[in-house]
């Protein structure tokens, strides 16, 4: 692994750490993370401009999901807790330590993508085991 010195400024650094903390890793960790989701992505291009704080990574099954910046949280999880929990988006919120911001964001972001999300949640439902 190569080192790198970075300089950052004060008020991203605290709320790097704030946001690493929350995560429950090292600042170092997360910025790794970070650099290494948003190189990903421009490798990918899959990124829409419209949504930032949603990028994409890649799912158990190797195909990409949805999910939120820096988070790991999936779209599709907010969408469920929301539409099939029936929980507030405040609530999703608190749940998961994200901004409300984000949450809008997530469900805005499904929104504009249903078909790949619903299509992502129905091929979940097909794996789980019936009856028993």
């Amino acid at each position: 692994m190569a080192r790198y010195p970075l300089n950052l400024p004060v008020q991203l650094k605290q709320e790097a750490e704030a946001r690493a903390a929350k995560q429950g890793v090292s600042l170092n960790q997360f910025i790794l993370w970070s650099v290494a989701e948003k190189v990903g992505a421009l490798k990918q291009r899959l990124d829409d401009p419209a949504f930032p704080q949603i990028t994409y990574r890649r799912g158990a099954a190797g195909g990409p999901v949805p999910v939120l910046r820096g988070t790991g949280v999936r779209v599709q999880t907010i969408v469920v807790m929301v539409e099939q929990w029936g929980m507030t988006q405040d609530q999703v919120a608190s749940e998961h330590g994200l901004a409300a911001a984000q949450v809008q964001e997530a469900l805005a972001f499904y929104a504009a993508h249903r078909a790949e999300i619903d299509a992502d949640l129905a091929a979940e439902r097909d794996l789980e085991p019936t009856g028993v």
